[in-house]
């Protein structure tokens, strides 16, 4: 999600979980365990689809329909990066704890700690705790939402399925100009989509008649507000197609556990300056909703 909100008696309000002051929705970043049956935690089939407030929660269930619960999880974790990371991973975690007490309830030998440490050692998926266990707890993690578009890559009420989320604003400013955490060589601002499912959903949106964009999606602590920072992004990220505060945080929860991951975003507004009878938050959602079903085929096919 970005920083878009509108005032209620605006034609297009989309729900009360977008407040007016702040960025800040029902949802208050902590996990609602219920959502997620121990059973269905330890199918490595399952999709687990995060989002940052309740009211993008709500579209991607009723794009799901009543069959997603076979497949899906679908929480709301907070906004910002640090509580996408901090939900995705305590999901992530609670999946796991779950099929490894079932496994112990079915005679299985819980894996010890050293086995644990070689699998992850061993395993060729990234991330300290890939491996653990004899399968994760998910196929697929989604970062999905509503955020802004950058023009002419990204058109208002458009879809994006990222081929990969940066961390747009991890680094420092230097007096020649910004460093990224990579060029530091403190580690990675970059994680990349599953290139497959995201080429087979962008295909599939695009036979629905949609429009939709690959392209980089950039995380920031941030949303952008003007024409300057905007322009500072795209020298940054030359191929940003949207704007978004959880991407980066969710695809490195997953990462840390060997999963895959993906961003989809609805775009409800342009990245740069600040417009709010521009935001189309409505038309966004309703975009959500209908790539989420479009998702479901795609991954239940």
């Amino acid at each position: 999600m970005n920083e878009h909100r509108q005032d209620k008696e605006q034609n297009n309000e989309p729900n009360a979980s977008f407040e007016n002051n702040g960025h800040h929705g029902d949802s208050t970043g902590e996990i609602n365990t219920s959502d997620i049956s121990p059973v269905q935690a330890n199918s490595s089939q399952r999709v687990l689809i995060v989002t940052a407030v309740d009211a993008e929660k709500d579209a991607v269930l009723r794009g799901l329909g009543d069959t997603g619960a076979e497949r899906f999880d679908v929480i709301a974790v907070g906004v910002g990066p640090a509580s996408a990371a901090a939900g995705t991973a305590a999901t992530l975690a609670y999946a796991v704890a779950a099929a490894s007490t079932r496994a112990l309830a079915q005679g299985s030998t819980a894996p010890s700690p050293s086995d644990v440490a070689q699998a992850s050692a061993t395993s060729s998926r990234p991330g300290p705790l890939a491996g653990a266990g004899s399968s994760p707890a998910y196929m697929l993690v989604i970062s999905a939402g509503i955020g802004g578009g950058f023009p002419g890559r990204a058109d208002v009420g458009s879809l994006v399925v990222a081929d990969a989320m940066v961390a747009a604003d991890l680094g420092s400013q230097t007096p020649d100009g910004f460093l990224s955490v990579d060029e530091l060589g403190f580690g990675s601002s970059i994680v990349a989509a599953d290139a497959e499912l995201a080429a087979r959903l962008r295909h599939e949106l695009q036979r629905a008649g949609l429009a939709v964009s690959g392209g980089t999606a950039v995380t920031v602590s941030t949303a952008t507000g003007t024409a300057e920072t905007a322009a500072e992004l795209l020298r940054r990220v030359p191929d940003a197609a949207a704007e978004g505060m959880e991407g980066f945080g969710v695809a490195t929860a997953a990462q840390q556990f060997g999963v895959p991951a993906l961003e989809l975003r609805a775009i409800s507004n342009a990245v740069g300056p600040r417009d709010r009878d521009a935001w189309r938050i409505k038309d966004a959602l309703d975009a959500l909703q209908t790539a989420s079903s479009i998702l479901r085929e795609v991954i239940t096919s």
